[in-house]
């Protein structure tokens, strides 16, 4: 009867469905991992989760990629240990006034220490402990009526004004403690320390500042030296980072005479810009804390950020470091940062 066509087979499916323990008469959609809220409240231990195939390969992750800073820093790294200096400790943002500003001879008037420059922390908004009470009464001493040849500052110096907490405005307020440290030592022993490490300043975002950088500085201390030392140490250190054109200028700090500004030429700005600034120590500073008077100390620092920006070709600095910098230009970033790599003797190629 098939084969002949008087006979058509229809095939009938039904279906039997009972509500379920998972039964909801709207979709869910499953949650694929454990949140913090979940954890905090508990709610974990009732929640569903989307199955999940813990068998199935992922994608393979790429590679670290170095900062372009992080490459700059190493190499200004390698090089002052290679000058004989020693890395100072400078693990700490958050400093006292007294280190960052009163152990330096900066005036507690001075516009630095100004809100609008500084950044103050609200909470705790003061230090606990102070250096030792000797120590603070020759600093208050020496900002109020100066040293036996000098006038001081005149005015009423206050320690809680000393007390109050801010974000490091640079590495100096640790130059100053390892400084004193070294006073305490029974034998004088001369020294050479550097650092590199963040700073916060309050400034107005342009194509060469921000509110957030890296300093590095080197400090150097021993008797009998003095500017011509300072000038051939720092000029020693720039020929070795690449940057033989400076020019200097004469600059007012509270804490170092005299004072120098350090300029750079950048070759695509094509205009000099600062890249450091230097000086020697003064007695106000270097006394209190009991330092030989025939102990001298001279100090440089710069940024870090400037010098990167010359070796990799970076016209604003807002494009190598903040959070607006593409992370796709941090993997793509030359292992050689050497502009003039091409036209270097064979030796100089080999080394960078």
């Amino acid at each position: 009867m098939k084969k002949r066509q008087l006979l058509q087979i229809v095939t009938t499916k039904t279906f039997k469905a009972d509500k379920g323990e998972c039964f909801r008469p709207e979709f869910v959609k499953l949650p694929s991992a454990l949140t913090a809220d979940m954890l905090r409240s508990g709610a974990w231990k009732e929640q569903s989760f989307k199955e999940q195939n813990w068998k199935s390969r992922g994608r393979d992750p790429a590679g670290g990629h170095l900062h372009p800073l992080m490459k700059v820093r190493s190499q200004f790294r390698e090089i002052l240990l290679g000058m004989g200096f020693n890395e100072m400790p400078t693990s700490r943002f958050v400093e006292s006034s007294f280190w960052n500003f009163d152990a330096l001879f900066q005036p507690q008037s001075h516009p630095a220490r100004d809100m609008h420059d500084t950044f103050f922390l609200k909470n705790p908004a003061a230090c606990e402990s102070i250096p030792d009470q000797k120590y603070c009464d020759r600093v208050k001493e020496t900002h109020e009526h100066g040293l036996e040849d000098s006038f001081g500052y005149e005015y009423p110096w206050s320690i809680d004004e000393a007390r109050k907490n801010l974000l490091r405005t640079h590495t100096t307020a640790i130059s100053s403690q390892m400084l004193y440290k070294l006073a305490q030592e029974p034998v004088f022993k001369p020294m050479k320390y550097f650092s590199i490490d963040r700073v916060f300043r309050n400034e107005t975002l342009d194509a060469t500042h921000l509110a957030e950088f890296h300093q590095v500085e080197g400090v150097i201390i021993d008797r009998n030296i003095g500017l011509s030392n300072l000038l051939g140490t720092f000029t020693e250190f720039f020929k070795k980072i690449g940057i033989d054109k400076l020019k200097f200028k004469p600059a007012y700090n509270p804490y170092t005479e005299p004072s120098l500004e350090i300029f750079g030429y950048h070759p695509l700005l094509k205009k000099w810009v600062e890249i450091g600034n230097s000086g020697v120590f003064r007695p106000e500073m270097l006394e209190p804390m009991g330092l030989p008077k025939d102990v001298n100390v001279i100090a440089w620092g710069l940024s870090l950020e400037r010098p990167t920006m010359i070796y990799y070709g970076v016209k604003n600095i807002r494009d190598l470091f903040g959070h607006k910098v593409s992370l796709q230009s941090t993997k793509e970033n030359p292992i050689a940062f050497i502009q003039e790599l091409e036209k270097a003797p064979v030796d100089e190629q080999k080394k960078a």
